[in-house]
């Protein structure tokens, strides 16, 4: 029966998911009416993108702490709970150092997202149906950035700026009630299917010192540039290169995102489907490369003058980057022992982050600089062509027994 607790509760996680993507990137569809009212240049823009970034590279070493230790039951009224708060936090700033210390408050609150998701599916689910759930949770995640840019602007401009993260507050906090009411009539004993973690036998040194560890870690650092750099600044590159205000942006915006989600469920199917009876390890290897040479193609946006031309690029790119980005969690499992996976994988969102808020920061002062799109959008494509190269080189050894893949967000 679908209206089962269960099931309203992976409705509930998949709709915490959109809320933390809508908290994200509201500022960015909200960035020309933010510039005119607060007199922001592009440096400012990229260094509050950057400290959101910040925020989420300061949390992550003990947000996986936190999840285990409060569980799934309480630690997803407190994840909603405080990045909603963050949120709202917004509308009461007036100064730079104010909008800077929200958005490392949201940064740092919604690095508890994907964890305390993952852990919830775990509790939830059993083995067999458990990857279905993770799935539809990567694509659903999508559905914040596609909202967003649909509603926001006309939000935004019928009532402002600060009703907006006014809203996005009040949402999550009601989520919050509504999770309570369901939560607490369900059972939340871990599954028999899920062994208890060996505490203490491989330590963080071992983990640091495993090129297993670094392989991963770089790949996501030259993968994630491109999605930082699209859902920070997309909006910003359509509306600087075509001249059309947040409302017009708003479909094309949408259409970019809907790829993305597409991308995101194709790269969970596509490497059973490319395998066939052969090896999926090495059908995930091929389909790495051909993700990573599609997203490099990020730089041709520039090459169109209509916005539909610019968003078609930009989609075809968030698509092949989601399809890249669930091979990647994939192959954690594949490469790296179970009771590895946790911290490796933590190590890795660190990493895509840290340079996720570097290049955030950095666009900011080329475009200031009056340099434009082209520079970065280069960079972050010739980042993506070395990432499967990377993967490559650092794994050499393959295992030789692959698992079903878990499929994470980007």
């Amino acid at each position: 029966m679908f209206f089962s607790r269960q099931n309203l509760l992976l409705l509930l996680v998949i709709t915490g998911g959109v809320l933390n993507y809508v908290d994200r990137q509201m500022i960015a569809i909200l960035k020309p009416l933010l510039e005119k009212e607060l007199g922001w240049n592009d440096a400012d823009y990229g260094n509050l993108s950057a400290m959101f970034q910040f925020g989420a590279v300061a949390a992550f070493p003990f947000v996986g702490w936190l999840v285990d230790r409060l569980g799934p039951k309480a630690a997803n009224p407190v994840a909603v709970g405080g990045w909603s708060l963050a949120a709202a936090a917004h509308a009461l700033a007036w100064s730079m150092p104010q909008f800077m210390a929200a958005r490392f408050a949201l940064g740092s609150t919604e690095a508890m997202g994907t964890p305390t998701a993952i852990k919830t599916l775990t509790f939830l689910f059993e083995a067999r149906t458990r990857s279905v759930a993770l799935g539809v949770m990567n694509a659903a995640s999508c559905l914040g950035a596609i909202g967003t840019p649909l509603f926001i602007p006309f939000f935004g401009l019928a009532l402002g700026w600060r009703a907006c993260f006014l809203l996005a507050g009040a949402l999550g906090l009601a989520w919050c009630v509504v999770w309570f009411f369901v939560a607490n009539r369900v059972s939340w004993r871990a599954p028999e299917t899920v062994s208890e973690p060996t505490r203490g036998q491989i330590s963080w040194r071992e983990i640091l010192a495993d090129r297993r560890t670094w392989a991963i870690a770089g790949a996501k650092v030259l993968s994630d540039q491109a999605w930082w750099l699209l859902l920070f600044w997309g909006p910003d590159l359509l509306h600087r290169t075509t001249g059309l205000g947040i409302a017009e942006l708003a479909i094309p915006l949408a259409v970019v995102y809907i790829a993305a989600a597409v991308g995101s469920l194709a790269g969970g199917a596509l490497p059973a489907v490319i395998a066939g009876k052969g090896s999926l390890v090495s059908a995930r290897n091929r389909l790495l490369t051909i993700s990573a040479l599609a997203a490099a193609t990020m730089p041709l946006a520039l090459v169109f003058d209509s916005v539909w031309g610019m968003a078609l690029v930009l989609g075809f790119v968030l698509a092949a980057h989601q399809c890249f980005s669930v091979n990647l969690f994939a192959t954690i499992t594949e490469a790296v022992s179970p009771d590895r996976i946790g911290r490796v994988t933590a190590v890795a969102a660190l990493c895509g982050n840290l340079g996720g808020m570097l290049l955030l920061w950095q666009t900011g002062r080329i475009l200031s600089g009056g340099a434009g799109y082209l520079p970065v959008l280069l960079f972050s494509g010739a980042a993506y062509l070395l990432a499967p190269l990377w993967l490559r080189v650092l794994l050499r050894a393959r295992p030789s027994r692959a698992q079903e893949p878990l499929i994470g967000a980007a």
